[in-house]
């Protein structure tokens, strides 16, 4: 299976609250909600496309705890995300949780690379993490991520917890999908391709 992962990020990289203030007020944050003004149909539609490539979901066991308890709640049928979320293997990375809540799920114990590694090597399309950014920035650190889709938000918030910023290797990514939707939202789809190049500036002759 493929790993990918999703994840909403404001233009000075937090990911921390995306959808309300009270979402993870965590070390103080008080900025959250900052992705919900600029949400439009385009999103929507273009997440759903992602949500269907879906063979499971992999979160962290905080995202994991906050999706178990408010996904089962959303009962509107015209919602397009419910019956998906609900309805797809869940695996949570965790040395705390013994079991889950929210069915299917399995809980993965021990080293979160080495767990990953042997779930990736099972055949299936795409194994997602949305939310979870330490686990997804742990595993991009691993090379175990295939896919890096960003969600940009046109705002700076110079607070709150950022995406992948964790110790570890290089990453080089590879841009193959770009879109802007109506309502400043930047769609950014990355594959990875092992470790960050380096080179040396060597002056505008080495680009002609």
């Amino acid at each position: 299976m493929k790993i990918t992962v999703t994840e909403f990020v404001t233009l000075d990289g937090v990911s921390q609250g995306p959808g309300s203030p009270d979402e993870d007020t965590s070390d103080g944050f008080t900025r959250g909600g900052w992705l919900v003004p600029y949400i439009d149909e385009t999103f929507v539609r273009r997440a759903s496309d992602w949500l269907d490539l879906a063979d499971g979901l992999l979160l962290g066991r905080r995202t994991y705890e906050a999706f178990a308890r408010d996904w089962p709640k959303i009962t509107d049928p015209a919602d397009p995300f419910t019956e998906r979320m609900n309805g797809l293997p869940k695996y949570v990375v965790s040395n705390t949780l013994t079991e889950g809540t929210w069915h299917p799920t399995t809980v993965l114990t021990g080293d979160p690379v080495q767990a990953v590694a042997e779930l990736k090597g099972r055949q299936g399309r795409e194994l997602q993490i949305h939310g979870s950014a330490r686990l997804g920035d742990t595993l991009l650190a691993a090379g175990l991520i295939d896919t890096l889709r960003l969600v940009v938000a046109p705002a700076v918030l110079r607070a709150g917890r950022r995406l992948l910023a964790g110790p570890g290797a290089t990453s080089g990514l590879r841009l193959v999908h770009h879109e802007a939707t109506p309502n400043g939202l930047l769609l950014l789809e990355y594959e990875t391709t092992g470790r960050a190049p380096q080179g040396e500036y060597e002056g505008l002759t080495a680009f002609v």
